[in-house]
Order: structure tokens, then C-alpha cells, then sequence
């Protein structure tokens, strides 16, 4: 059975391990500070939040989300991470952490949930495609 619940600081190693996966997966390299200072941001829990999906005790998935303000209704909830273990995909822990955000994001009053994914990412873009609307937007970006 999947677990999903708030990050706890016995889960540090395996989040990280999970986390620089992630960041693997898209080609990024990141310094060591960068996941301090996520870390602690999401043991704060104020600003920026983390959910990890368990299985026989087992850390196996995350995700990281935040809400913010909606110029055009009530607040939004952003899905800005979802990883999970190569192990054990397709046995439902993406979704379970989406639906996990989804409900976190429901308590709060938030207007919907949303995520981007790299187009290539079919893997994950089969799951997406069955749990969400895919609206169309292209997203543009200037690094600073």
C-alpha cells in the first residue's frame, strides 16, 4: 500500500537520492546548496511544500509544490516537482502524489492544480494525459 505524507528529517537521504534523479533526468547539474536550501524550505512547510510516497517504509516518490496568488480567481496550486523510483513505476505512486497535491490544494481553497513536463516526456505524459487537461500553452522562459 502507498503511503504519502509530509517529508520527515529520516527522510533526508532518500529525498535527496529521489531529487537528484529528478534533476538528472532533465540534464541540470545543481550545487550542494541548492538542495539545502530546498530542504529546508519544505521542513518549514510555509512556502514551498513536499509530499513523499512510501512503500514498505520505503521513500520511492516525491513531489514539491506551492501555492500562489491568481490575478483572475482565487489562489492556484503549482506541481513543480513529481519523481518516482524507477522500480516501481506504473504501480501508481505519481498518481497517488498528484492526488495527494490535488487534495492538499482543495483544503486551501485553490482554484486547480498545474504542471509542466518536458514534450519528450512520454513516460510520465501517459499518466498526465489520463489524470488532467492538457490545455495547449507553450511555455517561454528568460534566465536571469
Amino acid at each position: 500500500m502507498i503511503r504519502i505524507e509530509k517529508l520527515t528529517p529520516a527522510d533526508r537521504p532518500a529525498w535527496e537520492e529521489l531529487f537528484r534523479a529528478y534533476i538528472d533526468f532533465y540534464q541540470r547539474t545543481e550545487p550542494q546548496e541548492m538542495y539545502d536550501r530546498s530542504w529546508r524550505e519544505f521542513q518549514a512547510d510555509s512556502r514551498t511544500h513536499a509530499l513523499g510516497a512510501k512503500l514498505d517504509g520505503r521513500l520511492v516518490g516525491i513531489t514539491h509544490f506551492l501555492v500562489h496568488a491568481n490575478t483572475s480567481g482565487p489562489d492556484v496550486c503549482y506541481l513543480q516537482d513529481l519523481f518516482t523510483a524507477a522500480d516501481v513505476r506504473g504501480q501508481g505512486v505519481a498518481r497517488s502524489l498528484i492526488e495527494a497535491v490535488a487534495e492538499f490544494a482543495r483544503e486551501r481553497g485553490c482554484m486547480r492544480v498545474y504542471w509542466m513536463t518536458h514534450e519528450t516526456n512520454s513516460t510520465a505524459r501517459l499518466l498526465y494525459d489520463k489524470v488532467a487537461d492538457n490545455r495547449g500553452f507553450v511555455r517561454y522562459q528568460i534566465d536571469l
